[in-house]
């Protein structure tokens, strides 16, 4: 597997939240392993991440965090978890409650990463876009997922920051 970080870099002074959906790490049940992978492997990318959220598979719960992250400043926000068919799988209706506009490109481009090897990508049901000048995009809640998508996004996660904050397509 190539490196996710390789060529890739924040805007400086760039911050992320992650936010794990999971009722069974948000209950003690299962240890979180998802989640600080992905802040470890933004924190490489030159992000500063705080401590990762754990929530449970609830639509009200993920919403509340997705905002909070988003009013305190995060230029990006990645969840992990809760992008399946499962019955408590809502990951996905919770973020568009929160986006402005989609930004269907990074999760398709995340499905179609390594689908030869692992099949089940296309099963994602993620949505990524933006609200006021934050990204928020959903990964998987595995490892192989998380890293799979840092792979993909890492490359274009600065350029995203960067126009967001108004870089080369200033705002008005």
């Amino acid at each position: 597997m190539s490196d996710p970080v390789a060529g890739a870099s924040a805007v400086a002074g760039a911050s992320a939240t992650v936010v794990t959906v999971s009722d069974r790490s948000h209950g003690g049940e299962r240890h979180d392993s998802s989640g600080p992978l992905c802040a470890q492997l933004l924190a490489d990318l030159g992000f500063d991440v705080g401590p990762v959220i754990v929530v449970p598979d609830d639509l009200d719960e993920i919403e509340a965090a997705l905002r909070a992250a988003a009013a305190a400043g995060a230029d990006v926000v990645l969840t992990t978890g809760g992008t399946g068919f499962g019955p408590r799988d809502v990951t996905p209706e919770a973020t568009r409650r929160v986006l402005e506009r989609e930004a269907p490109g990074l999760v398709e481009a995340i499905r179609q990463h390594h689908r030869d090897v692992v099949p089940t990508t296309i099963l994602s049901r993620a949505v990524a876009g933006t609200v006021g000048r934050t990204l928020v995009v959903n990964l998987p809640g595995s490892t192989g997922g998380v890293r799979d998508g840092m792979e993909v996004l890492a490359p274009v996660l600065g350029h995203a920051v960067a126009q967001l904050r108004g870089g080369d397509h200033p705002t008005p």
